[in-house]
């Protein structure tokens, strides 16, 4: 079962990263209702299917932090039974679970606050705090403006725009990538998600870091959200990007050339204005 929802985060290109750490973490609960013999044996069981679980999709830090967390959680606990051994993984499953979706709930409701009625926005990708913060906003009577762009090749921007389009008091245009700095001087802040923060880079959609150079030109502040499960310390993840099939840039065969499809870039932090998690806003 586990191995299954493997394969199924591994194809999970289209979901937030936030969302993939989550199904990864409670995909470990199907270990609990497996018969083992000692503790030893439960253990490596569950660091062999964790592993798996962070193969599946290393791109993502979210879930590869909180799966160690999890399992460091029962390693570090000298459990006398394998049942004391599985409510540790429980009550830890649980803690992380919490952590992150209460993470991306308190940083949308920070980045509502910051929006002004009347204001234009500029968003990348799809990310649902992004999405939750707009919304928010909306609810509490703020209108807003809001460019996408269509995150090419697998145009996520579009079905940020369709949610985007449900949503009373807010008007969403579709764009291609490359107009972004056409609109630019419409805009009045990019409001960014992210995959992660590693060291003084912000990994995200491909397409990020160029979007945010545009900004800079032409001071235009850049605002980054998500939950503070997606700040790395120092040597505590190495980011290993995500290549895509050629088949999503070219659908015919390429002669004579290659095809190049990396799902996401480095953007240095010092192009951000500011960070906002659920720990707080870290200005840039």
């Amino acid at each position: 079962m586990i191995d299954e929802t493997a394969e199924e985060i591994a194809e999970m290109r289209t979901h937030s990263s936030s969302v993939v750490a989550v199904k990864a973490a409670r995909a470990l609960e199907d270990l609990l209702d497996e018969e083992f013999h000692t503790v030893e044996e439960y253990v490596r069981a569950l660091e062999r299917n964790s592993s798996a679980l962070r193969r599946a999709n290393p791109s993502h830090a979210s879930l590869v932090t909180t799966q160690h967390e999890i399992v460091e959680a029962v390693e570090d606990v000298d459990a006398e039974t394998v049942a004391d051994a599985k409510e540790r993984t429980q009550a830890a499953i649980d803690a992380v679970v919490e952590r992150v979706e209460t993470g991306k709930h308190e940083a949308a409701e920070a980045v509502a606050e910051e929006l002004a009625d009347g204001m234009t926005l500029l968003t990348h990708d799809y990310s649902t705090t992004v999405l939750e913060a707009i919304e928010t906003a909306a609810e509490n009577g703020t209108y807003l403006d809001v460019y996408v762009t269509e995150g090419r090749p697998r145009y996520m921007g579009r079905r940020t725009a369709r949610r985007l389009a449900e949503i009373d008091r807010v008007d969403a245009t579709l764009i291609v990538d490359g107009a972004a700095g056409h609109y630019m001087d419409e805009v009045d802040a990019v409001l960014l998600g992210m995959d992660c923060i590693v060291d003084d880079f912000l990994y995200n959609r491909v397409g990020t870091y160029p979007l945010a150079a545009v900004a800079g030109d032409a001071d235009v502040p850049v605002v980054a959200t998500g939950s503070s499960a997606k700040l790395v310390d120092e040597g505590g993840f190495r980011f290993e990007n995500d290549y895509r099939t050629p088949t999503e840039v070219l659908l015919e065969p390429s002669e004579g050339f290659d095809v190049a499809n990396p799902a996401y870039d480095a953007t240095p932090v010092d192009l951000l204005d500011r960070v906002v998690t659920d720990a707080g806003v870290r200005q840039l």
